[in-house]
């Protein structure tokens, strides 16, 4: 059975929020001067919300825009073969409740990327949709070192 002949999983609500719970890097889209924009964004998940921070360009213009924005993350297991993604779809606003605030610092959001981040903007879910499916196998022999899969057979 070839990977387009392989049935794919359509993940439920709650497991597309275990995936992302258990994630801290996602890809932020944006609709930036009429075009698509990629961000890399660590983020937390805080009332069934993403959260990240920002020093305040363009996520932060997008987020008082009230743009809708995406965010994508995906995966491998390599015990169970398999790959997953996963794609929130929705609205982006600013966080000014300082509790609120505390409370996605308490879950240990920590930018990355060096230089301030005071600002916080939250990702609500619109819509969301995951998939799992198992992966071909790789090829021992052929098989980029850098492909993922080869934590199946090393």
């Amino acid at each position: 059975m070839t990977a387009d002949e392989q049935p794919t999983g359509k993940l439920t609500f709650d497991e597309c929020w275990d995936l992302l719970e258990g994630d801290t890097l996602g890809r932020l889209g944006l609709v930036v001067d009429g075009h698509p924009e990629i961000f890399p964004v660590n983020y937390v998940v805080h009332r069934r919300s993403i959260v990240f921070r920002t020093s305040g360009v363009t996520k932060l213009w997008n987020a008082k825009s009230e743009r809708p924005a995406a965010l994508e993350i995906d995966g491998y297991d390599p015990h169970t073969e398999e790959a997953w993604s996963v794609v929130v779809r929705g609205d982006t606003e600013i966080i000014e409740d300082q509790a609120d605030k505390d409370a996605v610092d308490s879950l240990g959001l920590e930018p990355w990327q060096p230089g301030e981040k005071a600002h916080y903007i939250r990702l609500s879910a619109r819509a969301m949709t995951g998939r799992r499916f198992k992966v071909n196998s790789p090829d021992v022999w052929n098989t980029r070192t850098a492909d993922r899969r080869r934590a199946s057979f090393e």
